[in-house]
C-alpha cells in the first residue's frame, strides 16, 4: 500500500536562511513553523516563507530528497528554488 503523499519542502526565515524539511500536510507543517512548534532552528527565525514544494508518493522518496536538499550549497538551494519558480510560472 502506498503511503499518503509526501513533501519535501524548504523555506526561508525571517533572517534569509533556508530551513528543509518533509511533511504529508505542508500548511499545517508551515503553520507548526510560525507558531514556534515547528522544528528547533526556525523557532527564533520567524517568520517562515515557504519558497519550494515537490510531492513524492512514498514517505522514503521525501525523505531521501531532504537529504539531498541538506546537502547543497546556499546558492545551490537559490537556483533550486528559482528553477521551480519559473516553472511553475509557464
Amino acid at each position: 500500500m502506498a503511503d499518503s503523499l509526501n513533501y519535501t519542502y524548504i523555506v526561508r526565515c525571517a533572517d534569509g536562511t533556508f530551513y528543509t524539511g518533509w511533511t504529508t500536510d505542508p500548511a499545517r507543517r508551515v503553520e507548526a513553523h510560525n507558531a514556534g512548534r515547528g522544528a528547533k532552528y526556525c523557532r527564533a527565525r520567524r517568520p517562515v516563507t515557504l519558497v519550494y514544494l515537490e510531492r513524492f508518493d512514498t514517505r522514503q522518496a521525501a525523505m531521501r530528497r531532504e537529504w539531498e536538499i541538506k546537502q547543497m550549497s546556499r546558492r545551490q538551494k537559490e537556483e533550486l528554488i528559482a528553477r521551480h519558480h519559473r516553472s511553475s510560472d509557464s
